[in-house]
């Protein structure tokens, strides 16, 4: 809201003064500040709703291959300076879960993998069946990013969790990402858990299976 305030009254006391490069550059900086504000109310408005139980779901069986392809397309840009490697075997059983909601809980998990990886290093995503639990569909993001301490794994999907390192302050975050990727993968009926090692943290992900 300061970016906004600032740079609007900039133009507004300086518009004529302001050559046309100025402007646009303070006008990009308006509308990525409000982008920002957006996101942040969607993350404040999913907690209120999941808190509340309020979150509605239309649940059916959903293919997670194309759920993949939707969520890469969205964060192309993101993910340009980054390999991004898919590997999702055909035949692969659908599963039970709400299409918008599917999509948020990878968006988040995927987005998350880029964010806190260097540009160039890979973000593997891969989805199978699972042998032992017939019942459940697994899918997982490993990414080769600056690894989460052992000691800080538990906080990882707390409220306003967020990690003390360099590349964690220098990215945007509100702290819920997680916290509400958690919670919208309970509601699924799923299970979420993390592993990480200096150099490279993996998210997975159960949810049922559409048998």
């Amino acid at each position: 809201l300061t970016s906004i305030k600032g740079f609007a009254d900039t133009i507004l006391r300086a518009g004529e003064r302001l050559d046309v490069s100025q402007q646009r550059r303070y006008v990009g900086i308006i509308k990525d500040q409000a982008d920002r504000l957006t996101r942040l109310v969607e993350d404040l408005l999913a907690v209120s709703r999941l808190e509340s139980k309020k979150l509605q779901l239309t649940i059916r069986a959903i293919d997670i291959r194309e759920a993949i392809e939707r969520v890469q397309q969205n964060l192309a840009d993101k993910a340009k300076k980054h390999n991004v490697v898919v590997q999702v075997p055909n035949g692969l059983t659908p599963v039970w879960a709400d299409a918008d909601r599917l999509e948020q809980i990878l968006t988040n998990l995927i987005d998350n993998a880029i964010k806190y990886s260097m540009p160039g290093k890979t973000v593997t995503i891969t989805a199978k069946d699972i042998q032992s639990s017939p019942e459940m569909v697994e899918f997982a993001i490993a990414d080769q990013g600056v690894g989460i301490p052992e000691e800080h794994l538990p906080q990882v999907f707390s409220k306003f969790g967020r990690l003390d390192n360099p590349l964690v302050r220098q990215t945007e975050g509100t702290g819920l990402g997680l916290y509400i990727t958690r919670s919208l993968v309970l509601a699924l009926g799923g299970q979420i858990t993390v592993e990480s090692i200096p150099g490279g943290t993996t998210f997975t992900v159960r949810l049922p299976a559409a048998t």
